[in-house]
């Protein structure tokens, strides 16, 4: 994507007096291109410094154009958001300057800005580039955390939630690191404490454990078994089963070969003597001799082979009891302990272990008792001192809420931040937190969640992210050159004025034009108050096609931009709405 040029009073988009404010320090959202995402075909939409209003009825697209900006920068994307009938969705996001700490420490760099991709496909594959360097998708989310903050059109609703009002505290008061820390030793604490109180229920179970596991250590000991034996001894059974008839075949074997008269040894022997003769006479017959020579030996070997069998099949017949009553009581430890003998010397190694074990807990017990002791007093510490800055930074909090609510047309209105101690430690300390709300004099602050309405909501978290604003642009010149989130330029604020209109309308869209003093600000909005304050106004609108609808984006001056406000005034353009617009207009000029 090229470098943007926007045709305003400078070439490169700054109002006259802006440059000297924001050269050098920012990394501003200058161009943005959108491709086969959701219902959006091919759009380019050009944003400049200051207040960048979206506007365009219900539907229109406006809040899709905000997600592809939390796409483009790291947020998770899904194949649903491809167009439909297209295979791979894209966006581009260019900014006009590449002086950023976060860039810095990728080695990226340019004098003409930076342009970061980020594609969709249907494989679930997606890549991302700055500058058409590859960048993976966690570092990508890393850098748009400190580019752009995105504020949510339903975002309000998260301060009807208790536990989130500890969580705006601590990131007031700068506690955010020192809460995870307390966390961390909390979820130590809980970890060891686990150990403990298993460890005890072992030790309580003990005595009853170690007299059981050496009665099997003793059983599988007595028994001395030997790796292989039960399979020896099925074997020897299977033959001891079937001893008569191999002892009656081996002895008549034996016999008829070279124990009997006549025997098959006799019998060749005397042939041999005859072929002897026989090859005394005729040359021919002494091949006859040789085989006769060979095959004697070999019979002889085969009668000495067999008498081993005999005399091996020649047992007491009581070695049969014997192996049933072995193999009997093998089986027996297999039934306590696995099957074979290779599982049940397991068994017996790790019951061994397991007694081991069993007669040092006490001493494990001691020394694990001892770590939670010391953790549980860091703990303690950590949540005092994280207490005591929480009950100092509450009261910061409130002027400078109170001060920003005044800002927003709560001209009486009362805000605390409610801290009570609770009776144990959490894992976010001794703390319980929750804002009070009052929004007219002389009613009592109460719990927020309770009495607040969705309007008085919205003005609420605007309130609150406007001093989150302020603190940025207070600290960031202290801030070290390697903290990324020093150099954060662009605010999103999508429909953070839902529920409100008439005067209330105009204090919000005068507070979104301070910020936009020192940052770029995009702003979805439905109030022509607001929008009538834009340095950049922006119509969202579909177009029916042929076989499609398309989204455009129009940027909206003179006679377009009156008629714009006209409509969001009263539905319909009027003499009277008109009439009202170049009113609204006439104030913000």
């Amino acid at each position: 994507m090229p470098a943007y040029q926007s045709g305003q009073d400078e070439p490169d988009g700054f109002r006259p007096g802006e440059r000297g404010r924001f050269q050098g320090t920012v990394l501003m959202l200058r161009e943005l291109r959108i491709r086969n995402f959701t219902i959006i075909d091919d759009l380019s939409i050009h944003f400049d410094s200051g207040l960048n209003v979206l506007t365009g009825e219900t539907g229109a697209g406006k809040s899709i154009i905000v997600d592809a900006i939390g796409l483009v920068l790291g947020d998770k994307a899904s194949a649903d958001m491809i167009k439909s009938g297209t295979k791979e969705a894209g966006i581009e996001a260019y900014f006009d300057n590449s002086n950023h700490p976060a860039l810095k420490e990728l080695s990226i760099e340019s004098d003409e800005g930076i342009t970061v991709r980020r594609s969709i496909s249907f494989q679930g594959k997606g890549r991302a580039y700055i500058n058409d360097t590859s960048i993976s998708l966690q570092t990508l989310a890393g850098i748009g955390e400190s580019l752009i903050n995105i504020h949510g059109q339903h975002e309000h609703q998260g301060l009807l939630k208790k536990e989130s009002h500890l969580i705006l505290l601590d990131g007031f008061a700068g506690l955010t690191g020192e809460a995870a820390s307390l966390k961390a030793v909390y979820d130590e604490v809980l970890e060891i404490r686990n150990r403990v109180n298993q460890l005890k229920e072992r030790i309580r179970e003990r005595s009853q454990r170690i007299e059981f596991l050496r009665f099997q250590i003793n059983e599988i000991d007595a028994a001395n078994l030997k790796p292989g034996e039960k399979e020896a001894i099925e074997e020897e059974m299977k033959i001891l089963l079937n001893l008569n008839k191999l002892k009656e075949s081996s002895e008549t074997a034996y016999s008829l070969i070279y124990e009997s008269q006549g025997s098959c040894i006799e019998q060749m022997s005397q042939a041999l003597s005859r072929i002897k003769d026989m090859a005394g006479f005729d040359e021919s017959a002494k091949e006859l001799l040789d085989i006769m020579e060979t095959t004697i030996p070999q019979i002889e070997e085969a009668a000495l082979l067999l008498r081993k069998f005999k005399d091996k099949y020649d047992i007491d017949p009581q070695r049969l009891t014997e192996l049933d009553e072995r193999l009997d009581l093998i089986k027996r430890l297999e039934k306590k302990y696995g099957e074979g003998v290779d599982a049940i010397l397991k068994y017996r190694d790790n019951a061994e272990e397991e007694l081991k074990d069993l007669v040092t807990s006490e001493e494990q017990q001691e020394s694990l008792q001892s770590g939670l002791d010391a953790k549980e007093n860091e703990i303690k510490a950590m949540s005092d001192r994280l207490s005591n800055k929480r009950i100092a930074a509450a009261k910061k909090m409130e002027k400078a809420i109170l001060g920003e609510l005044h800002d927003l047309g709560f001209q009486k209105a009362d805000f605390k931040v409610d801290i009570k101690k609770r009776a144990d430690i959490s894992a976010h300390g001794m703390d319980d937190v929750e804002f009070l709300f009052s929004a007219n004099p002389g009613e009592p602050s109460r719990p927020l969640i309770k009495v607040a309405s969705g309007g008085e909501l919205s003005r609420i978290m605007l309130a609150l992210k406007c001093m989150e604003t302020s603190q940025q642009s207070e600290v960031s010149g202290q801030q070290s050159k390697k903290d990324k989130f020093s150099k954060l330029i662009t605010l999103i604020f999508d429909e953070v004025d839902a529920g409100i209109g008439g005067v209330t309308a105009q204090h919000v869209g005068k507070r979104l034009k301070e910020i936009a003093g020192n940052y770029q600000v995009l702003c979805i909005t439905h109030l022509p108050q607001i929008a009538a304050l834009a340095d950049n106004h922006l119509k969202v609108e579909k177009v029916m096609g042929k076989d499609a609808v398309k989204v455009n984006v129009e940027p909206l001056t003179g006679g377009k931009r009156q008629d714009e406000i006209a409509r969001m005034l009263s539905g319909k353009i009027t003499d009277s709405s008109l009439k009202h617009a170049r009113e609204l207009l006439g104030v913000s000029g």
